[in-house]
């Protein structure tokens, strides 16, 4: 109380400021206070936006090295790859040298002791033509007692008959009917062709075949006609039978004139192999002027097959055409295996069951009869043995091979110059036929049969017929694998040297080479034997027959074309079924007249030295 009576103030008394001197004094307090407030915000601003600068940095160098790390990755790769490129051989055309897949195969064995060589070697005869073959030439030229159709034809007969199967087995089916027709005197409706077998192939005679060229030429054989006409101003429904196969004359004539003659149409049906192989020497050659010269495909077949001959030619001097068999239902109807484990046995096992009179498959025993198609590697080694070089372009005549691309491999890769219809053709061209397998199957035909050198893998229809063919027109090679022999030895193959293994191919090939007199007179399928229609040359003629017509010698047989109908024609083609069978007797005791020269005393003209040649005549 007394300190505050004597005006003393305590310590702890918060006096208010005192008042500024005067109210400018106060404006420019406040306006400090502000300039403070604004640097410090300016100052907070300042720092966000150095740290959001600092973060852009970051990210943008961390970028930088990123892409500095990609740079270098990439330079290193083109380093690698420019490095790497010094190692690989510079693309070359494949008609120039081997490709990737011929290098793997023959590099394969380059350790081993067989070891496939790129070339075919030296050999000491022409690959491409056949020995002596300028002494031989087709005849099928009726004899004089040959009763002529407008003699023996009865007006009131008239036979049909339904092929069965593919192209080749349906065209030995026509062959055989106009022989048929010509043991019963009957007139031959034109036959009707199977649209119902594997094949599924809607085409008729006509889309085939020149229907009235084969009318003409037979006109003085047997009687053929379109369609089986009105009989007594009625039609009249033909009386269907099927006669067993091999049937004889006599069998005809016990069996089916009978009918004939009450019902007036007769119709055979499933008709292939229906007639004897064996038959006297003027039916014999009656199916020769059927098969070599009344049989013409349609032009557009012919004029299509020639132009893929054209196109191989332009392509090298020589050719082979090479039928493949090697398909799925091919396989599983041979019973054969390859190989291919339980997936190979299920496939095609099932397809097997398509036929079912067929006996469980022994593939071991078939294998050691010869009865399994050679693979396409087997047949490239074969070729390979004989003597023909990776060089050499190949037409492949084929369907779907089993196992693919991966099958047909090992081929290419020795043969790299493949070639198949498909290829030097283009879809525009093969349109009017694709659809159709015997219309695709007689391209296939025209072109094997034009080839230098025709191969089989396989003892079907088509082989046989070809091989036939080939004889009749000069006796061009024609390979066929002697597959009893070759399938031991293919699997023998890696315990020897490849010199070894070519000489034994050698050896066990005379005999299936296509030259004159490897077969018997009689021996096998009358088609891929025509012995009763080969003749033989006396070495001082100046020219070389065919079919009884005289030809220049620097005129080949296969490019030449009778342009009038009547006389003789070059005939064509075909495809293949499924069927094989065994050849008939090796020791039939016919003899057949060759001018004057009987075909049992002409001498064989190749290596009777051979051990296996007698083996081949016994099979």
């Amino acid at each position: 109380m007394e300190n505050g009576r004597n005006g003393v103030v305590p310590a702890n008394t918060l006096l208010p400021p005192p008042p500024p001197a005067n109210k400018y004094q106060q404006r420019i307090e406040l306006v400090d206070l502000g300039v403070m407030e604004r640097k410090t915000h300016l100052t907070t601003r300042t720092d966000k936006s150095r740290i959001i600068g600092l973060l852009i940095a970051s990210v943008l160098r961390r970028r930088l090295l990123h892409r500095t790390l990609i740079s270098a990755i990439s330079a290193s790769l083109l380093l690698l790859f420019a490095l790497f490129s010094l190692f690989i051989p510079s693309p070359t055309p494949p008609h120039t040298h081997l490709n990737a897949q011929v290098r793997s195969l023959l590099e394969t064995h380059r350790d081993s002791v067989f070891g496939v060589p790129a070339s075919g070697g030296s050999c000491k005869h022409d690959l491409w033509s056949s020995t002596q073959s300028r002494l031989f030439y087709g005849c099928s030229s009726a004899g004089d007692n040959f009763a002529k159709a407008n003699v023996k034809t009865h007006p009131d007969r008239y036979l049909l008959i339904a092929t069965s199967g593919g192209l080749n087995q349906q065209r030995t089916g026509i062959i055989d009917a106009v022989v048929a027709a010509y043991i019963l005197n009957a007139t031959l409706v034109v036959p009707e062709l199977d649209h119902a077998s594997f094949w599924k192939d809607t085409s008729n005679f006509s889309e085939l075949f020149d229907t009235d060229w084969f009318i003409t030429f037979l006109l003085n054989d047997v009687s053929v006609v379109k369609h089986l006409p009105n009989l007594e101003g009625k039609f009249v429904a033909p009386y269907t039978l099927r006669v067993p196969r091999k049937c004889t004359p006599k069998c005809y004539k016990d069996r089916v004139l009978p009918k004939l003659v009450r019902k007036r149409a007769v119709r055979l049906t499933k008709f292939d192999y229906r007639l004897a192989n064996r038959l006297d020497e003027d039916l014999q050659k009656l199916r020769c002027r059927v098969n070599y010269h009344a049989l013409k495909f349609t032009d557009s077949i012919q004029e299509m097959g020639h132009l893929l001959v054209e196109r191989m030619k332009m392509k090298s001097k020589h050719f082979i055409a090479l039928h493949l068999r090697f398909e799925s239902d091919m396989l599983a109807f041979s019973g054969c295996y390859y190989g291919g484990g339980e997936k190979e046995k299920k496939e095609l096992g099932e397809i097997r069951k398509r036929w079912k009179n067929l006996h469980a498959s022994n593939p071991e025993k078939v294998r050691r009869h010869g009865r399994c198609p050679l693979t396409p590697e087997e047949v490239g080694l074969m070729l390979r043995a004989l003597g023909f070089g990776s060089d050499v372009h190949l037409y492949v005549a084929s369907g779907e091979i089993y196992g693919g691309e991966k099958t047909l491999a090992p081929l290419k890769a020795l043969f790299p110059n493949f070639h198949s219809k498909e290829t030097i053709a283009t879809k525009e061209e093969l349109a009017q036929f694709v659809s159709f397998s015997s219309r695709m199957a007689a391209l296939d035909f025209v072109v094997c049969d034009d080839s230098d050198v025709f191969v089989t893998n396989n003892n079907g229809n088509m082989a046989k017929i070809l091989a036939g063919r080939r004889r009749y027109f000069g006796h061009k090679p024609t390979i066929r694998p002697n597959a009893k022999k070759l399938n031991k030895l293919f699997m023998k193959k890696n315990n020897m040297t490849w010199e070894e293994f070519a000489s034994r191919v050698r050896t066990f090939q005379v005999g299936f080479m296509g030259e004159p007199n490897e077969l018997r007179p009689g021996s096998g399928e009358f088609h891929e034997n025509p012995s009763s229609c080969i003749c033989q040359n006396s070495s001082s003629e100046s020219g070389v027959k065919t079919g009884g017509i005289s030809y220049p010698r620097n005129q080949t047989l296969d490019n030449y074309e009778i342009r009038n109908r009547k006389n003789w024609a070059e005939e064509q083609f075909t495809e293949e079924e499924l069927e094989w069978s065994e050849g008939d007797c090796l020791h039939c005791k016919k003899r057949n007249r060759l001018n004057a020269i009987k075909l049992d005393s002409i001498p064989l003209l190749m290596s009777t030295g051979q051990s296996e040649l007698q083996a081949f005549f016994s099979d």
